[in-house]
């Protein structure tokens, strides 16, 4: 019955029906849409489970390969590859530009047995650093402070091996200055012109980055240091735009915010603003959050995992990374 004064316009007559919210639905999310992070480790058959990130485990490259397939089969865009480093940390990285090193390893074994997924490889030094800094340290400073350019210099030689091995896109995780416009102009100097940039434009100094750094080995390494010197301060918009333009002005392919869902803002932000490729970073933290509440009972994983999914597309975000990327991809064929 409709009373005087009652609305004509009801919101819920379009949401009543399972057909017309289907229709209205306004993001959308396939696994076209994801980045399976993965962790690598030596050996053959061998799996490490992570205590603080549930249901994720480094594994050898021949278990990757097998797990690649099903993302593969699955539709999932890509995979990002995170090095666990064992007995080969140096102040200096070295082993981050080993030609013959995990990573390239890695990337060489992927692209011969799995063409048709993308390789994302990080170019950042923690993994290698004995001090567990994202770059090279001045030992006779007594602040520690990370050194720019020198760092810069060493990220190239990163990031054109891992362009010799056939990475898809190479990924600069570090957050230095002017480290994008360099490693483009090493790259095409080399020939490597199709070589894609993701760059970690927007990464902030974040808390929710600790199983990560449990999984790649690092924490114990960066002790009670931050990185706060040269990732951006969780307080701050306006600077992470100034950091995208200017690696869009240096030749990046596409941009990464990281953390996700506590920069849902920085995230529309950036899509809006540049109106490119933009990646987010569901990381470590907030992925264990949802396993943990999970494994108490507190939420259900799946429509947990699948609603922050959303959040991300209905931001703007054109691929997520999220390590239950094969989780998601498995849903959404459920529903195909």
């Amino acid at each position: 019955m409709n009373t005087p004064g009652y609305p004509s316009v009801r919101m819920r007559r379009m949401r009543r029906d399972a057909f017309t919210r289907n229709m209205m639905r306004e993001s959308s999310l396939s696994a076209a849409n994801l980045i399976w992070p993965v962790f690598v480790i030596e050996g053959e058959r061998r799996t490490q489970s992570i205590a603080s990130m549930p249901g994720v485990e480094r594994m050898s490259v021949d278990l990757l390969i097998e797990r690649a397939r099903e993302a593969a089969t699955l539709g999932v865009f890509g995979i990002a590859l995170f090095p666990v480093i064992e007995g080969v940390k140096t102040p200096l990285a070295e082993e981050a530009y080993n030609a013959d090193g995990l990573i390239a390893r890695a990337v060489k074994a992927l692209k011969a047995a799995v063409p048709n997924i993308a390789v994302i490889t990080d170019v950042a030094l923690d993994p290698y650093t004995s001090h567990g800094q994202d770059g090279l340290i001045d030992e006779h400073d007594p602040t520690r402070y990370v050194m720019n350019d020198e760092t810069v210099a060493v990220l190239i030689k990163q990031a054109l091996s891992h362009a010799a091995a056939g990475a898809d896109f190479v990924a600069p995780s570090d957050m230095m200055d002017g480290r994008i416009g360099a490693i483009r102009g090493a790259l095409d100097a080399a020939g490597f012109f199709q070589t894609k940039i993701l760059a970690y434009s927007a990464k902030f100094a974040s808390s929710f980055y600790g199983p990560f750094r449990d999984a790649v080995g690092s924490s114990t390494n960066l002790g009670k240091s931050t990185k706060e010197t040269y990732q951006l301060d969780v307080a701050n918009s306006d600077e992470a735009i100034r950091e995208c333009a200017l690696d869009v002005a240096e030749g990046a392919d596409m941009l990464m915010v990281k953390p996700g869902m506590p920069y849902l803002d920085i995230l529309a932000r950036v899509k809006s603003e540049f109106k490119m490729p933009v990646a987010v970073y569901q990381v470590s933290g907030e992925y264990a959050m949802l396993r943990a509440a999970a494994a108490n009972g507190w939420l259900d994983y799946d429509k947990c995992l699948m609603e922050a999914l959303i959040a991300f597309r209905r931001a703007g975000a054109s691929a997520i990374l999220t390590y239950g990327a094969v989780d998601a991809a498995r849903m959404l064929s459920r529903k195909n």
